[in-house]
């Protein structure tokens, strides 16, 4: 209605102007006093609260420069609050308030900030902020996040969650090296949507506690750049650190940090991501699974860049249907010795003939002693290493006794569970044999009499006893 007042004002205003002469000094007299109270009230007006009847609240008319030129903190926190401001009809969980899908609009300006955008309160949701830039003042602290979905306001109700049903999208981030991108808290289905973050410090994105935080089409680098960068070796920071359960990362691009991602919670799911971040000769890792002993994490349809997975004591863990690029492996890293439930399985490797191992086992801090259904089996190797944990050899002889060793295909050293053989001989003699050993990942078998034949033997480190 303001805006319709104003725009009324101004079309009576210039009709007037038209007919004025100013030959008559009465008249030139008032032209001056209309342009006086016209100024008046133009000034009048931007004091008051702007209103949106579409529930759409455009951070512009909150006076934020969409050039980037002056900060912007307080007018986008203004129509963050105004947005939030009004009580709605309904809730979402318990004590979280349902405002509707009410838009914060940045209009697809840049915007310089000091402080994090964040809710005023605790207990809201069904909010959208989206469409513009938001970049990091040489002011802003240096511990802190652009977007900051936490609180330190006790307003909700609700003591797991904070907010619900958040979403972020279309918005890029410039850290400035000095911030994180964005922090979420204690939330519930949010979502993080054709985000490009750069320049961070600490995490592109961290999420802690809460669940279901579902992070798609995005970008992710704490430098540009298309890879094959003179400066690879510095890159640093985390570019997802998923600490809480439930989540899910589908479709991103991680294209520079030390660490791609890290998770630290269950139950979460990474699909069609390409992590390019930080070569593993250079210190990087695309993917950190830092949770010994409830790993519960599934990496599907990925692929793996100069830089690989490192798993700490997994159980439950899925790789499959991955491509690793450039000479990058998995391993498996030994924190107390457990590996349970680990299905690797239809991968390719691709490397560079340096005699790399496509899975590997770091037992710096102890070996690995409580194996269990671990499968390693299916993947396609060209210039690396082909591991495994089902294997199947055949070797010719001629005598009583046949040694098979496993050790340059099978993934754990002396770890045979289970043995499968059949001697085929060149002759009418039927001898009896027998298997003898299975120490040292190698198997001998032993004939009653000296025949010339072929032993066949599969064996399995996977199988439960």
């Amino acid at each position: 209605m303001n805006l319709l007042l104003l725009a009324t004002f101004i079309i009576l205003h210039h009709v007037f102007i038209g007919y004025s002469s100013p030959a008559n000094p009465s008249t030139s007299d008032d032209h001056q006093l209309h342009i006086r109270k016209l100024q008046e009230f133009k000034s009048s007006f931007w004091q008051t609260k702007p209103v949106s009847s579409s529930r759409l609240y455009g951070v512009s008319l909150y006076g934020a420069d969409p050039t980037g030129k002056t900060d912007s903190t307080d007018a986008i926190l203004r129509a963050i609050s105004d947005a939030v401001s009004e009580e709605r009809v309904g809730l979402l969980m318990d004590g979280i308030t349902n405002h509707g899908g009410v838009q914060i609009s940045l209009e697809g300006g840049i915007y310089k900030i000091s402080r994090p955008m964040k809710f005023p309160v605790a207990g809201v949701g069904n909010i959208v902020i989206s469409g513009g830039t938001l970049k990091a003042s040489q002011n802003f602290s240096t511990n802190g996040y652009l977007i900051d979905l936490t609180t330190f306001s006790s307003s909700s109700s609700n003591k797991n969650y904070n907010y619900e049903y958040i979403t972020l999208k279309d918005i890029m981030l410039d850290c400035n090296y000095r911030v994180g991108g964005i922090r979420v808290v204690n939330s519930l289905r949010t979502s993080i949507d054709n985000c490009y973050i750069t320049h961070f410090t600490t995490n592109g994105i961290l999420v802690q506690g809460g669940h279901e935080t579902y992070i798609r089409n995005s970008f992710l680098g704490q430098h540009i750049t298309a890879g094959g960068d003179s400066h690879e070796r510095d890159f640093s920071g985390i570019a997802i650190n998923l600490a809480g359960n439930d989540n899910a990362v589908t479709d991103v691009v991680i294209f520079s940090a030390g660490i791609g991602i890290m998770v630290s919670g269950q139950a979460n799911v990474i699909t069609g991501v390409h992590c390019y971040n930080k070569a593993t000769g250079f210190g990087g890792t695309g993917i950190y699974l830092k949770l010994p002993g409830l790993t519960q994490t599934r990496i599907v349809n990925s692929y793996f860049d100069y830089t690989g997975i490192v798993a700490e004591d997994p159980v439950q863990l899925h790789v499959s249907g991955c491509f690793f690029l450039g000479d990058a492996f998995i391993v498996l890293k030994s924190v107390h010795g457990v590996v349970k439930g680990v299905n690797i399985v239809d991968n390719m490797f691709s490397g560079s003939n340096r005699g790399i191992d496509i899975v590997q086992l770091d037992q710096k801090a102890g070996v690995f002693n409580n194996i269990d259904q671990v499968v390693v089996n299916n993947n396609n190797v060209r210039g690396m290493n082909l591991k495994a944990t089902i294997a199947k050899l055949a070797m010719k002889g001629n005598g009583t006794l046949w040694s098979v060793d496993f050790n340059r295909i099978l993934v754990f050293p002396r770890h045979i569970k289970f043995v499968q053989y059949t001697l085929m001989t060149q002759s009418n003699v039927f001898p009896n044999y027998v298997l003898r050993n299975i120490s040292n990942n190698k198997v001998l078998i032993e004939s009653n009499v000296a025949v010339e034949g072929t032993i066949s033997v599969t064996v399995d480190q996977g199988l439960s006893i």
